[in-house]
């Protein structure tokens, strides 16, 4: 009684596809894929957000200051 032999699964699922037949379970399992790539699509998603955006410009050596005065002596 410990484990089921082949015939035993052969006989619940000739059960299974009399109660709900092919087509039924054709669709449950099309539904099922399509639950599974959502969840992993919306895992991804939510891995992106929490990613930080990266910084929109980079900071260089040279501060405002200096920047007004090169403009200030291009004027001169």
């Amino acid at each position: 009684m410990g484990s089921f032999s082949i015939w035993h699964w052969l006989v619940v699922l000739a059960i299974v596809v009399l109660v709900f037949g092919t087509k039924k379970l054709r669709n449950l399992g099309s539904d099922l894929g399509g639950a599974v790539r959502g969840f992993k699509e919306g895992m991804k998603g939510a891995e992106e957000e929490s990613t930080p955006p990266p910084p929109a410009q980079q900071v260089t050596g040279h501060s405002i200051k200096s920047e007004i005065e090169e403009k200030d002596q291009t004027k001169v």
